[in-house]
């Protein structure tokens, strides 16, 4: 099944993108239960950001005078300021290495439109992968949000000075990528790349999914994908 358009009409007239978010990792999992060599396991996990956030305008309707305790109490004065405190959506699947004691090896995100409406929110997505990187962790990014518009493949690149010359200008909002470490002995870190622009009404990709500095899979995204779009009935 080729790539639906799942944040524009007709398709999320009828359909949440969410819904596919959310069945989409489970049936990840399923491709990945006969890829996986004996020993390890995948997982989905999905979180649904914090809905709290400060009412930024009940901050600017509060015109009451900053107070500040005695010295003698030990008080000190209160600063009150407008702030973003929402969790990060994670639709994800992780694998892990059971015979090294449940390592997580490998992730695959799924960026969901919370994850790139807004600059701290994409700047946040960027952190978490850079972070699964320098644990070893190889990553996987498969973007299919079309609105907003915003690579955060290119913005992970741009954060460490590099770029990828694949990514044309400007870069497609909706595409896979996977990226691995490396840690050559006497050498610079590496980043290995994998990119892979994707377009409405085309095939998903095949990605790299690496386990182990000498071990990886090919993992299929469209029959996942297409058999998640047949039980949730979205032609």
């Amino acid at each position: 099944m080729s790539l639906r358009d799942h944040f524009r009409s007709p398709v999320n007239d009828k359909h949440r993108w969410d819904a596919v978010h959310g069945q989409w990792p489970a049936e990840i999992v399923r491709t990945l239960f006969d890829r996986l060599p004996p020993g390890f396991v995948a997982e989905p996990k999905v979180h649904h950001g914090s809905p709290f956030e400060v009412d930024v305008s009940m901050i600017e309707d509060d015109d009451r005078p900053l107070t500040t305790a005695d010295e003698g109490d030990g008080g000190t004065a209160m600063l009150t300021v407008p702030a973003d405190l929402t969790e990060l959506d994670e639709y994800e699947i992780r694998v892990y290495d059971g015979e090294r004691e449940r390592t997580l090896v490998a992730a695959i995100e799924l960026v969901s439109p919370a994850n790139k409406d807004r600059p701290e929110r994409r700047e946040q997505f960027v952190n978490k992968v850079a972070s699964l990187l320098r644990k070893d962790v190889c990553v996987a990014v498969v973007d299919i949000v079309t609105l907003p518009q915003a690579n955060l493949y290119a913005e992970l690149l741009a954060g460490i000075g590099q770029t990828d010359p694949r990514l044309g200008d400007p870069p497609p909002a909706v595409y896979a990528a996977t990226l691995r470490g490396r840690k050559p002995k006497k050498k610079r870190p590496l980043l290995d790349l994998w990119f892979f622009p994707m377009a409405v009404g085309q095939p998903l990709p095949t990605i790299p999914l690496w386990l182990g500095p000498d071990l990886f899979i090919e993992l299929p995204l469209d029959p996942s994908y297409s058999e998640t779009c047949r039980l949730l009935r979205i032609a």
